[in-house]
């Protein structure tokens, strides 16, 4: 790779005014903005972030002569559709970090970008032209960034790092495949390991999430990266994502040992005739299976579901209602409705059943409700279960910030649960 000088702004430390500074006295010859999120994923609010977006657009061409790049998630999803609302010169869609070197390089020579995987670009004729993203990074390396790192576990109790990319399930409305693609790739367990050794001795960081789309889709990965975290003791406490297809209470064992201490379950649903519409890879005997295997290492854990989503129906809810009280003590956060995004097995289904038009960009937050279920009363069963359920908008962010005032690490739902 080029010696390239780089700096980062990050919006979390800085403001609308920092950035104008930033974009002023940076002399960049590239900025690259990073699309995260679209909207709040939240049914009852359905925030925009596109104002956000032009805003940042407006602020760095008034402010910097600079060739502007976009990527990220959010941009990945709806690479077309962004380029076109936000002008930027170039994007990349998918993993960008080879080839947006492999672009600025092009520009830098003046050799032609246009066959770069990925790319995102004007064509002659001001239509966009959306190349493939045929290869993905084979071999992951990892290595963070020490300052923002601290910034963030003091933020937010624990520093998110990844350890695999790639998801190969086919839920039908997840868009991770479409940002990472199904091939699972991982990154060295090693250079991981090392890198949070070195976090932990350096700025105190004993408390990780790791954020892979399913934490548990390669048992001998995970084993070895379980194993290592124990024979370097590298004594931190760990959180992820799992499902509760392909996974042993003696596998449960060996990541406890390694300091998981908490885990999300990708649940969707506690009804079967739900989880097979959604596409889901187990049942409910698996989730109940899983999560007292859990309860049994002494492994908190929580639920998250999706309530009123394509074919749902009060009974199917109920059903949910119903099993929540044989899941032991946990928490259980419902989102409501189904958010509809382009290139997933859902959009497919809404556009032939005509919920949504194929002009439809999907840009604003556009959900499916099913029409079968009470909505009015849907909360009030939730709660009627004597189990904890945690609605969008019900978290107090006072009470979290005096957890966080206290230095409680992890997830603060853990309190919720006494």
């Amino acid at each position: 790779m080029p010696e390239w000088q780089t700096e980062v702004f990050d919006f979390n430390m800085g403001d609308y005014e920092d950035l104008t500074e930033f974009c002023r006295n940076g002399n960049f010859k590239y900025i690259g903005i990073s699309v995260r999120n679209i909207d709040d994923t939240n049914y009852y609010e359905q925030i925009s972030f596109m104002a956000h977006y032009h805003k940042i657009m407006q602020i760095i061409r008034e402010n910097s002569n600079a060739v502007v790049l976009m990527g990220g998630s959010g941009f990945s999803i709806y690479p077309g559709i962004l380029f076109r609302e936000l002008q930027p010169d170039w994007g990349i869609h998918g993993e960008g970090e080879e080839n947006i070197c492999k672009l600025i390089t092009a520009l830098e020579q003046g050799a032609d970008p246009h066959v770069i995987d990925g790319l995102v670009y004007r064509k002659p004729d001001g239509s966009i032209g959306i190349n493939e993203h045929k290869q993905h990074i084979s071999s992951l390396t990892l290595h963070v960034e020490q300052q923002i790192a601290h910034f963030y576990f003091e933020k937010s109790g624990m520093l998110n790092i990844q350890t695999k990319r790639g998801c190969p399930y086919h839920c039908i409305y997840c868009s991770y495949p479409i940002i990472e693609g199904h091939n699972v790739r991982l990154l060295d367990p090693v250079s991981v390991v090392e890198n949070i050794i070195e976090l932990k001795e350096t700025k105190g960081i004993d408390y990780l999430f790791f954020t892979d789309s399913v934490f548990n889709i390669h048992k001998e990965y995970n084993r070895e990266l379980a194993s290592l975290l124990i024979q370097k003791k590298a004594g931190i406490k760990w959180g992820a994502f799992f499902t509760p297809h392909n996974l042993s209470f003696e596998d449960l064992s060996l990541y406890r040992d390694a300091g998981l201490k908490h885990i999300e379950w990708g649940t969707d649903s506690l009804s079967d005739s739900q989880l097979e519409r959604l596409n889901k890879s187990f049942r409910f005997s698996h989730i109940k299976e899983q999560s007292l295997n859990a309860s049994k290492l002494g492994i908190f854990y929580a639920h998250f579901l999706l309530l009123g989503g394509y074919g749902e129906t009060d009974q199917s809810l109920d059903e949910t209602f119903e099993h929540s009280k044989e899941l032991g003590r946990t928490v259980f956060f419902p989102f409501v409705g189904m958010r509809i995004y382009p290139r997933t097995l859902f959009y497919d289904i809404a556009v032939k059943k005509g919920i949504i038009s194929e002009e439809d960009t999907l840009l604003q937050p556009t959900y499916y409700l099913s029409k079968e279920i009470t909505m009015e009363t849907l909360q009030e069963r939730a709660h009627a279960t004597g189990q904890k359920w945690i609605f969008q908008g019900d978290e107090s962010p006072e009470l979290m910030e005096r957890f966080r005032a206290k230095k409680k690490r992890g997830p603060l739902w853990e309190y919720l649960m006494y």
